[in-house]
């Protein structure tokens, strides 16, 4: 699957809107790098991601991360890549309320909103609720997924050295990376 221009800029624009509200200053030459990602499933507003990333090297990484209302970033883990034990990351929110989902025991009436036809691919169902100034740090290879409230949310990642393409997705349908095409 494919995200068109058009559909790419729409949500690059959507994004710029929430770090304005956030209070995030992006320089014109990071609007350029903002990526958009549906994940493969062309269902954009319901399961995917925008981020930005601001330096990753072999140490350390940092990034920003904005979800559309109710949008979701699906179930995955950041296994080890030869020596390393895999990325641990530090979600702190800065606008909005994101639903991060760990191991541990499952949350009573959750806030998520999971598509039905994806619900078997949502396995760790323990809530922490981060609103701003909230955060949450992920130990190496630990399932974990996240979606936006009703408003969205723009959420800072720290971590170590990310290396997405490793990434491991609960559902096999997934793509990381999404090619952006004219029109379809």
């Amino acid at each position: 699957m494919v995200l068109t221009k058009t559909e790419y800029k729409l949500a690059v624009e959507k994004t710029l809107e929430f770090f304005k509200k956030a209070n995030i200053a992006i320089r014109e030459d990071e609007k350029q790098k903002l990526e958009v990602t549906d994940f493969g499933l062309s269902r954009l507003y319901e399961i995917g991601l925008q981020l930005l990333v601001y330096v990753n090297t072999d140490r350390y990484c940092a990034k920003e991360l904005v979800l559309f209302p109710w949008q979701i970033c699906p179930e995955h883990r950041h296994p080890p890549v030869g020596n390393d034990p895999g990325k641990q990351e530090t979600f702190r929110c800065r606008w909005g309320i994101v639903y991060l989902y760990v191991p541990g025991e499952p949350t009573p009436n959750p806030s998520c909103r999971i598509p039905r036809d994806k619900e078997q691919f949502f396995t760790v169902k323990h809530e922490m609720v981060l609103k701003p100034g909230d955060q949450y740090t992920i130990p190496p290879n630990t399932l974990h997924w996240f979606q936006a409230g009703e408003d969205g949310a723009v959420v800072s990642e720290f971590s170590s050295t990310s290396r997405d393409e490793y990434d491991v997705f609960t559902d096999p349908s997934i793509k990381r990376f999404v090619e952006i095409v004219d029109t379809f």
